[in-house]
């Protein structure tokens, strides 16, 4: 006699049931994905300042050249330098001793 695959199978365990889904519930994948890059807490203005910084570091290659030799010189990243720059509205130099160490002392360690 010849086993047909179509045919149920007695010796296989039956499989559990699948859980009733809620009311409204399309069995999609949950949407709420851990870690966000907003944070845990609501979104807010996420995109807005995410399109703003990348606004204010989309600056000419000259300039961006300039910022990163003044920012090595002082030991500073360019990131550093440029929100320091737009944050403050002043450069940078060797005489903001004090305020050059309080940046670097915001660094993760």
């Amino acid at each position: 006699m010849r086993h047909d695959p179509l045919a149920p199978d007695d010796t296989l365990p039956a499989a559990p049931p699948e859980p009733a889904l809620p009311a409204g519930h399309n069995g999609g994948p949950p949407l709420d994905d851990d870690p966000r890059p907003w944070g845990a807490n609501g979104i807010g203005h996420y995109f807005a300042w995410t399109a703003a910084k990348k606004k204010a570091l989309d600056a000419p290659r000259e300039v961006v050249l300039m910022r990163a030799r003044r920012a090595a010189a002082l030991g500073l990243t360019y990131d550093e330098y440029t929100f320091e720059l737009l944050e403050r509205g002043r450069w940078l130099g060797p005489a903001d001793t004090d305020r050059i160490a309080a940046i670097k002392r915001r660094r993760p360690l």
